[in-house]
């Protein structure tokens, strides 16, 4: 059970209304025991007067040993002492004089009803303030929620490759702790984005130069002789090839510069010409980049032939493409974080460098496609596919 806001915003409205709340309260309380003490202080000090008068004069109206007279002012008067005794709506003064008590008592009722009128103004102005100080912390709340909102919102763009700023988002004015942090982390924003560009650099040179080097191995390795070490160098160098122009794509894909080259195709008819046995109950008509969808597929089925285990299945469901086999499913860590280079995964679904999977991912964000991993739960691992759904027609298919 939650006892407090869970968004910003509220927490100092609420923040706001409390203090404002027990600020009123204590005020009133304060401004009520002062009242009170004054009242009771004034009306004492009258009626110890009027005993005063009342023995210097005996002709004054006064009760002589009065039956009614509280016994706690009986007491207090003994020895020739003068007393005033608030009882309740009553105000009692008395004296002792000649051995008897003389005494006289007005109505306490005025004001006691003066300090409860001064209550209901005390408590309207407590209801006043308190109203007062939640819309300050509305407002005050909402602003600071709003700033921080659109510094989220651009430190989101920013790590999806936007180029946002997070101090433009958030205004100019004022330099408040908000400004700080968006000055912050635009300039981690920028250290990060320097080194990842030069990671890059290095990444794309290194694998650039190699396939000068590489292609000379695998001229070289066609013209050894027949045989088993003929085979394995030629199967090595092949390996070694692939993952050059792996990371050659994984370079450019990283430049965000990929543009798709779109073109209308019908997605069941695309996939069956490569897949023969994929299901395609219904024809899609999307507008989408063919070579890299290519690519994507032939990745997810690469992936699943090597790291799982048959059946592997290919459904088009809509503009859904979804490819699933039987082996020991995704590691948690891609399912927690995604596909990453170089990444091997987990020992059940064999070796391998995380390019194909981190390749597939790259391409379907240039499609603006989005590309999910998950385990169902009667076993397996499945990939699913979605393409965009602006550009989408659906329409009959002849043949499936």
């Amino acid at each position: 059970m939650k006892l407090f806001p869970a968004t910003l915003r509220w927490r100092l409205t609420a923040a706001v209304t409390l203090v404002s709340a027990a600020v009123a309260l204590t005020l009133s309380l304060l401004v009520h025991q002062q009242f009170a003490r004054t009242q009771a202080e004034q009306a004492r000090h009258a009626q110890d007067e009027w005993i005063q008068l009342l023995l210097r004069n005996p002709g004054v109206d006064g009760q002589f040993d009065d039956p009614t007279l509280p016994a706690p002012l009986r007491d207090a008067v003994r020895g020739g002492n003068r007393a005033t005794y608030l009882d309740g709506p009553v105000l009692w003064a008395a004296a002792e004089t000649g051995g008897h008590v003389v005494s006289v008592r007005t109505s306490y009722a005025s004001q006691t009803q003066a300090l409860a009128t001064l209550d209901r103004e005390l408590l309207a102005g407590s209801a006043v303030v308190t109203v007062a100080g939640a819309l300050l912390g509305v407002v005050l709340g909402a602003g600071m929620a709003r700033r921080l909102r659109r510094a989220a919102d651009a430190a989101r763009d920013v790590a999806n490759g936007a180029p946002a700023r997070v101090r433009d988002a958030i205004g100019p004015r004022p330099r408040d702790e908000a400004a700080d942090l968006a000055q912050a982390v635009d300039a981690m924003a920028d250290a990060l984005q320097a080194r990842l560009a030069a990671e890059q650099r290095v990444t794309a040179d290194i694998a650039h130069e190699l396939r000068t080097p590489v292609t000379g191995l695998v001229t070289a390795a066609e013209l050894l002789p027949p045989g088993r070490p003929a085979e394995l160098v030629r199967d090595r160098v092949a390996a070694l090839r692939s993952l050059v122009e792996d990371v050659l794509e994984v370079a450019r894909l990283d430049t965000a510069a990929e543009r798709a080259d779109l073109a209308e195709i019908d997605l069941a008819e695309f996939v069956r010409r490569r897949v023969p046995d994929a299901v395609a109950p219904r024809a899609v008509q999307v507008r989408t980049d063919p070579r890299r969808l290519e690519r994507i597929l032939a990745n997810l089925l690469s992936n699943a032939a090597k790291h799982g285990a048959a059946p592997v299945t290919v459904e088009v469901d809509g503009r859904c493409v979804v490819v699933s086999d039987q082996g020991p499913g995704y590691p948690d860590v891609l399912l927690r974080e995604g596909p990453a280079r170089f990444r091997t995964g987990t020992a059940a679904r064999g070796g391998g460098h995380g390019l194909g999977l981190t390749i597939a991912v790259a391409q379907a964000r240039v499609l603006g496609a989005e590309l999910e991993f998950g385990n169902p739960p009667e076993g397996g691992a499945q990939a699913v596919l979605r393409l965009p759904e602006l550009a989408v027609r659906e329409g009959p298919l002849e043949g499936i």
